[in-house]
């Protein structure tokens, strides 16, 4: 009988380990923040490396998460959905852009915030967009020469 209660407190203890470090992977990844935003929306020509879930950034700071990405079959451009952290205000000019956390990074979608005094509103749309640029490709245009330069 006792061997029974022995293997129910193990069990138990094993148990309980798994579901605190589920709980600290939740947080620790930022998962089981519930933080209140709103949402905008932008197209980019190349979404590359981003899917939802992918952070939005201002200045390096995390502020949003990419929320939706459909394809749109008329302008065959990524329609984007981002949220962005309620009581941070964007510029109306800023620009949108997918950049890269270096060569073996991954990519986010970074704002880059504009001058204006009038601010973007729930659900409006970034018209000032840049897409992914890929590596592979500008690499392949500098070994082939064919650079677009004077020649």
């Amino acid at each position: 009988m006792s061997q029974n209660v022995t293997e129910v407190l193990v069990g138990a203890a094993v148990l309980a380990s798994a579901i605190g470090f589920a709980v600290y992977a939740g947080q620790a990844t930022g998962l089981s923040k519930s933080t209140a935003g709103y949402e905008l929306k932008a197209s980019f020509r190349s979404l590359e490396g981003v899917q939802v879930g992918t952070d939005v950034r201002l200045a390096g700071v995390k502020i949003g998460t990419v929320t939706g990405v459909v394809l749109n079959p008329q302008t065959y451009r990524a329609d984007t959905l981002f949220s962005v952290i309620d009581g941070i205000e964007i510029p109306d000019d800023s620009a949108v852009i997918i950049a890269s956390e270096g060569l073996l990074g991954g990519n986010f979608v970074e704002i880059d915030p504009g001058g204006s005094p009038f601010y973007f509103a729930p659900g409006d749309e970034v018209e000032d967009t840049q897409g992914a640029v890929s590596l592979i490709s500008l690499l392949l245009k500098f070994v082939s020469g064919s650079g677009g330069g004077d020649e």
